[in-house]
């Protein structure tokens, strides 16, 4: 599991990470003062599609994914004065 986010403020993404592929586990936790935490996929590094419902967050939470070998970020949106938030894949 790698930390992706580490007490994000401000909306944007966090670096890139490259998935071997298969199952994985997405952890998203902190204050999230109205923001949302999305896991995303890309194929080439350029084009970032969010992978679903169940990988995305609004409060404290965990989600299941299958995929295979691309590229992972987590993007952070709707950031307040009060959002400060970590994000493990």
């Amino acid at each position: 599991m790698a930390m992706i986010l580490n007490g994000k403020t401000t909306n944007g993404s966090s670096a890139v990470i490259d998935w071997t592929g298969g199952t994985g586990t997405f952890w998203a936790w902190g204050t999230f003062g109205g923001a949302t935490v999305a896991l995303e996929a890309s194929p080439d590094g350029a084009t970032w599609i969010p992978i679903g419902s169940g990988v995305n967050f609004a409060q404290n939470g965990v989600g299941a994914f299958a995929l295979s070998p691309c590229k992972l970020r987590a993007t952070v949106s709707g950031a307040t004065g009060t959002t400060n938030v970590n994000a493990s894949a």
